[in-house]
Order: structure tokens, then sequence, then C-alpha cells
């Protein structure tokens, strides 16, 4: 086989060799974004993995065992008892911009007006001052044209479903607490609170258990908002800060004041426990969440009652008891121990929870 003979290197010009070192640097520019574009895109999705330890939890088939809660931004809560074996009932993976949305903020106020409703719900048909209220805040931002006519008519719901849509609301064309928020025609909710007395020492309620600070037994609890479901249930009323405990005669048991959420992430309607941890940690590691009782599902996160949080540094609680009453959550219901305690035995796995 005969020897191959090298080929001698044609020679080049100078322009060929200037086309050649143009092609070479387009070719590495291109590589090197490429490169940056995949290291954002990895960056961008990368989730934050939430996993609920449970050596105490209670859980209806596979569920997520995160939970929202503290600093108004939602994780996983992680239950934990000394010296005890752990046990792993789920995990939440979630992207950082999903649990900046789940949270949210308050709605942001689009009217100056004074004007304040005197309803926690207006829908098509209503009449009244109220409706003129949120006529005129409606017309005050451009959304509807004219004079307020004080009826609820479509184009009223017209204006509203849009406003609804502009803001990221659910949408359904009825005027509650987030849209009237969002118009600045929501009334101080500090009117809606009803504070009872403080029980006498030893007071208990209907099934026995000790009332705390903020409870009081069925027969002298404040009447249960419209609605609110039948059967054995709780119901936690968000504008009233206030829960109900009723048994399946529909009797009341209980009812007590509680923290809720500062933010919009309660899900009106009805629900039902799901998941159960006696003790359990907030997403950030930063408080400790007794008697955690779960009933909501997000995306990232559930949302639940459990008892006042402690701070894991140094043991003290996040709030006081004549506290309650108040917002000062960032997802789940706070309650005083007394009243956690009851809840614990009272809203077992399989309990229906009304949210109003």
């Amino acid at each position: 086989m005969a020897p191959q003979t090298r080929r001698p290197n044609r020679p080049t010009s100078r322009a060929q060799q200037d086309v050649r070192r143009a092609l070479a640097v387009l070719a590495a520019g291109a590589v090197l974004i490429g490169v940056i574009t995949l290291a954002q895109s990895i960056f961008k999705s990368s989730p934050s993995q939430a996993t609920a330890a449970a050596p105490n939890t209670q859980a209806a088939g596979n569920t997520s065992g995160t939970v929202a809660e503290t600093s108004g931004s939602t994780g996983a809560d992680t239950a934990a008892t000394a010296g005890g074996p752990t046990t792993t009932i789920g995990s939440a993976p979630a992207a950082q911009g999903a649990a900046q949305d789940l949270v949210g903020d308050e709605p942001s106020a689009t009217n100056a007006g004074g004007c304040k409703i005197d309803k926690r719900e207006l829908r098509i048909g209503d009449t009244g001052p109220a409706v003129t209220c949120l006529q005129q805040a409606l017309v005050g931002i451009g959304y509807l044209s004219g004079a307020a006519s004080s009826t609820f008519d479509n184009a009223t719901f017209s204006a509203v479903n849009k406003l609804q849509k502009d803001k990221n609301m659910f949408v359904d064309g009825v005027v509650g607490r987030e849209t009237a928020l969002s118009l600045n025609i929501w009334p101080d909710e500090a009117s809606l609170v009803i504070h009872t007395p403080p029980p006498p020492a030893g007071a208990v309620d209907l099934m026995g258990y000790p009332l705390s600070y903020v409870a009081v037994s069925g027969p002298d609890a404040p009447p249960l908002p419209a609605n609110s479901g039948s059967g054995k249930r709780v119901v936690y009323d968000r504008a009233g800060q206030r829960a109900w405990a009723v048994d399946k005669n529909d009797r009341v048991i209980r009812s007590w004041l509680v923290s809720g959420s500062m933010y919009n992430n309660e899900v009106p309607g009805e629900h039902v426990v799901y998941s159960r941890s006696l003790v359990s940690t907030a997403w950030n590691g930063k408080a400790i969440l007794p008697k955690m009782i779960r009933y909501t599902k997000t995306k990232i996160g559930a949302i639940g009652f459990h008892g006042i949080p402690i701070h894991v540094a140094d043991g003290t609680r996040y709030m006081k008891d004549s506290q309650l009453g108040t917002r000062l959550s960032g997802g789940c219901t706070r309650q005083a121990d007394l009243d956690a305690a009851f809840m614990w035995d009272f809203a077992q796995i399989g309990t229906k929870v009304f949210v109003t």
C-alpha cells in the first residue's frame, strides 16, 4: 500500500483570513450566549424542596404536609417529637415565584373615597346604600360610567367582573372581602369582631372542655354565619375572626376568637380535615406549630388550625391571647392553647370545615 502524501496547504488571502476570524468570533459568542441562557433557565426553574417529617402525623392518603405560616410565605411544616423516629408523609416542590404568589398581599386599594359598605357580600339584584358606595368607587376609577343608581344591575356586574380579572382575583361578579378591599370600601374589620366576656374560672363547653380566655360555650356563642353548612363541622368566619364547633345535631358546642391570615390565601367554601400533626415546624424552621390540623391543600402547601406559634430561638410565643380576633398569621389559623387542645380532639380526619 503506497504511503499517503500530505497535500500542501493552499495559500489564503488576507480577506479570507479576516472572514475566518470573524466566523470564529461569532461562533464563540453564540456558544457563550447559549451557556448563559441555559444557566438562567436552570436557576429559574430549580424547585425548592419542602418535605414534612411527621412522627405524630395522621394523614388521609398520600398528602402534602406543607403549611403556610409566620412571615407570609409558605413551605414545609415539619412535625417533631423528642427521641422518636420520623416518617415522611409528603413533599411539595415549588418554585420560589409560586411561593410568593400563593401568599400575596392584601389587594391594593384603587379608590380613595371615604364610604364603606355595611354588608359582607354584594351581588346582582342587591339595592341600597352599600351598592351606591360600590358604584361610586367603580365610577371613580373608570370601571363604571354614569351616576350611581343604588341597584346592582348588569352594568355593575360587568364592571365588577372586569375589576376582578384585572386584579387577578376570583372572577364571579360578587363583591366580597377581597374585591371590596381592592376598592377601599371594606369596613374596618375590628367592627365585625364580636368580643365576648372572659368565662369564669373553671368554665367548660358543652363537651366538658375548659374554655379559653376568648371562648364561650355553645348557648352563649354569637350566631353562626349564614350558609355555613350542616352536620358535624368547624366553621371559620374570616371577617369576624371567629370559629365554631358544631355537632352532628347542629348544636354549637363552643365558639372562640382566632387569628387568621393577613393575606388572600384562605379559601372560602367547604373543606375536609385531611392531615394532623401533634407538633409541626414552620417552613422557615423558626416557629413551632402545636396541634396542626390541615384542611386546605394548595399547589405548594397547606393551611390549617394550630395553637399559637412558639419561637424556636427562645421559646416565647408569637402573640398574646388578647390579640386573638386580629389577623396576624401568614396563612394558618392560630388559636389559644385551650382551644387548640379542644380542636385536636374534635376535628379528626374527615371533619368538615366551612370557611366564610
